[in-house]
């Protein structure tokens, strides 16, 4: 594997970013039109690369003049209902226990609000019991237990949200792999082979994000998953922590994220990705930071390749209230988001601190 960039480019050509120079040689420009350009008037969803059916849905209802929020949660629902991804909502991959478990949050730009719920159990779609959270209670997260009863209060219907086939896959992984788990040992920061670091095919990591910017320039957000496959019960990722795996602020931007939870967790990574942008770097830049930051504070060796890169992947969306969006993930395998301006809804390259072995 080859760096695109060298940690010195990376410190430099950041530097001259914010004195108005070029960005990044390896990063992409995310494209930046005013909100009141005709082009933008459409509004705007910027997805994850599993996100295409999401912004199809998304965007046709802000178009219609709906919120931005109705349209990022109506698009996610499409696989949330679908049993056949297995990264988020029905057909999900479960715990360690073969228990599905959901988290998701919701954030409305122009009111800033928010709401969320984590290791939610038989009930399908989280983002709408999330928004149920930031609509009528006093709260911003409920989790477990807590989340279900709530979300019965509010008429959702439980079901088994463990599919055939996701049965299935747990079952192998319990009979052919439970020596490589996510319980450690005792260890230091040094020690490598103490587990928790394996991730294979069957060990997965599924999520999705969705931003949107409606006709009024109001700008939402959500993210919602099922979390990492074959986790320890009751483990809550970043999906549903503000701050961490989603963020909006309407007079910046919004931010998103999916990959290793427990990175975002540590950094409050899409918090500081609305912050750069804050400070005038583009949702790019702001994205390719985010990541840098992850690579800068992962110190423990079982976590780091054998030239101390992160073996693992995190990937950052971004849009700003202006129109201008990008995207960015450590690694560059998988590299890809999904931008809907109005009139094309189509996956785009992201930028990557690191080039994958091919």
């Amino acid at each position: 594997m080859k760096p695109f960039f060298t940690r010195r480019d990376f410190l430099k050509t950041t530097a001259a970013a914010g004195a108005g120079s070029a960005l990044l040689p390896f990063v992409s420009r995310g494209k930046s039109i005013p909100i009141s350009s005709p082009r933008y008037t459409k509004g705007l969803v910027v997805a994850s690369a599993n996100g295409l059916r999401a912004a199809q849905k998304a965007m046709k209802i802000i178009q219609s003049g709906s919120d931005a929020l109705d349209g990022v949660i109506a698009g996610v629902n499409i696989l949330e209902d679908d049993p056949n991804d297995m990264t988020i909502g029905l057909g999900g991959l479960p715990n360690a226990d073969g228990v599905v478990e959901l988290d998701a949050s919701v954030m409305h730009g122009p009111t800033h609000r928010a709401g969320a719920v984590g290791a939610l159990q038989n009930i399908k779609n989280p983002s709408i019991v999330a928004r149920y959270v930031m609509e009528r209670t006093d709260h911003v997260l409920l989790v477990g237990e807590g989340a279900l009863k709530f979300a019965k209060m509010h008429g959702f219907k439980e079901e088994n949200l463990l599919t055939e086939k996701a049965r299935k896959m747990w079952v192998k992984w319990k009979e052919s792999l439970s020596d490589q788990d996510d319980y450690l040992p005792p260890h230091s920061i040094e020690e490598k082979d103490v587990g928790g670091d394996w991730r294979g095919v069957m060990h997965t990591y599924g999520t999705i994000n969705c931003l949107g910017i409606d006709l009024h320039g109001g700008i939402s957000g959500v993210t919602t998953t099922s979390g990492m496959a074959y986790k320890v019960p009751g483990r809550v990722g970043d999906s549903p922590i503000i701050g961490a795996g989603l963020f909006v602020d309407n007079e910046v931007g919004a931010a998103g994220s999916t990959g290793r939870g427990e990175a975002n967790l540590l950094n409050c990574s899409s918090a500081m990705v609305v912050e750069y942008m804050r400070q005038g770097k583009s949702p790019t830049e702001a994205c390719v930071m985010a990541c840098q930051r992850i690579v800068d504070h992962n110190k423990e060796r079982r976590l780091q390749d054998n030239r101390g890169r992160p073996n693992f992947d995190v990937k950052f969306y971004a849009l700003n209230k202006n129109g201008a969006y990008g995207s960015a993930s450590i690694w560059s395998a998988g590299a890809k988001f999904v931008v809907h301006d109005g009139i094309k809804n189509e996956l785009h390259d992201a930028s990557s601190l690191y080039k994958s072995e091919e």
